[in-house]
């Protein structure tokens, strides 16, 4: 019995061993990987091990004209704004206007009771008639020889003072008639017929709205990017879906040292009064035209470590890893500064599963060719 133990040892020993060494040839026998092609047949010089190509998506790179332009907000003001107020206390005799309603310049809006003033004006005008007789009736007389050159001169200055009472009296007179002093629309009035009213009371607002004025601020850096005349677009909540073109019509000479910006003004036709004075607006300010610029779209990029960025460019069928410098972004576009070059074709889609020197399949093949065509 002691006998067979250690033969039966050896045998055990000897079988494991023949067993590790024929999974060691058969491992080392066996086939590598083939590439299969797209038909489902080992494709012919295929690598051993490379992974099959990636799907992605591409992009022609190609020159466009960008607007560098910079964004603020502001607000809308009338293109002339005035309260009016009135320069006499006096009883509001008449409102000879309609809310709301247009106004012509010189219209009298607000008539206060003159009936004071319209007898002085009539006594004034009546002593200067009679200043004018008698002046007429010296000059003749003066010049038969029957009167002095002081009688004459006395007649002359009282024609004077009776012509500046007659004025004086006018001016009076004027002062109960409240007139619009320019074309606009008249606001909401706060009197009415018979109210009594002081010297300063508010009656009413006009507004000169045909056209607007945009007041809005700048950082201090772009004072030497903008000039009066100026481009610029304008777009309101209220109608979200269109633009107002306006164009910069003063720039402040001030800059605010509290914000350190810059205070400009920008005027817009509103011949139909869809835009209203106090309304904010977002403004887009055109400081110049770039042609022939690069760009990308926003996806295409792959953020890198340090703020920087790449794109993979493809090339000969393999994603190409390139290192950009960016630019300006605006409407989901990326200025490109150096890295590309005008019929790039560039992955916009599928980066994550690319690596340097990966094969990649076009999504976009026949679109690309056409554009090259294009081109």
């Amino acid at each position: 019995m002691s006998l067979r133990r250690p033969f039966v040892v050896l045998v055990c020993v000897i079988g494991v061993v023949a067993v590790g060494g024929y999974a060691w040839y058969a491992n080392r026998a066996a086939p590598g990987p083939q590439v299969v092609a797209a038909g489902g047949a080992p494709r012919a010089g295929g690598t051993a091990g490379e992974a099959p190509p990636v799907m992605v998506e591409v992009q022609l790179v190609r020159g466009q004209t960008v607007v560098d332009e910079v964004s603020a907000v502001g607000s809308l003001v009338s293109n002339e704004s005035v309260v009016l107020r009135p320069e006499v206390a006096g009883r509001i005799a008449a409102i000879r206007f309609r809310e709301g309603a247009p106004a012509r310049a010189g219209e009298i809006l607000v008539e206060l009771d003159a009936a004071v003033q319209r007898a002085e004006l009539q006594q004034a005008q009546a002593n200067l008639k009679l200043a004018q007789a008698n002046h007429r009736r010296a000059v003749d007389l003066f010049a038969r020889k029957f009167v002095s050159q002081s009688a004459l001169d006395t007649a002359r200055s009282a024609l004077e003072v009776a012509r500046a009472g007659a004025a004086l009296a006018q001016a009076r007179f004027e002062r109960t008639r409240i007139r619009a002093p320019f074309d606009g629309v008249v606001g909401i009035r706060s009197v009415s017929p018979g109210d009594y009213v002081k010297e300063g009371d508010t009656l009413v607002n006009v507004e000169d709205i045909a056209t607007l004025k945009a007041d809005f601020r700048l950082p201090e850096a772009y004072l030497d990017r903008v000039r009066r005349g100026q481009v610029l677009a304008l777009a309101s909540d209220v109608l979200p879906d269109e633009r107002f073109a306006a164009e910069v019509d003063a720039i402040d000479p001030l800059v605010d040292a509290q914000g350190r910006s810059i205070v400009l003004r920008a005027k817009l036709a509103n011949p139909e009064g869809r835009l209203r004075p106090g309304m904010f607006v977002r403004v887009r300010v055109m400081l110049a035209e770039r042609p022939g610029v690069l760009v990308v779209p926003e996806e295409a990029l792959v953020p890198a470590p340090g703020g920087a960025a790449y794109v993979y460019r493809v090339v000969d069928e393999r994603a190409q890893r390139v290192d950009v410098k960016t630019g300006a972004r605006r409407d989901a576009q990326v200025e490109i500064l150096e890295g590309l070059t005008p019929g790039d074709v560039v992955v916009t889609a599928g980066q994550l599963k690319l690596r340097d020197g990966a094969r990649v399949t076009l999504a976009a093949a026949a679109e690309v060719r056409a554009a090259r065509a294009v081109d």
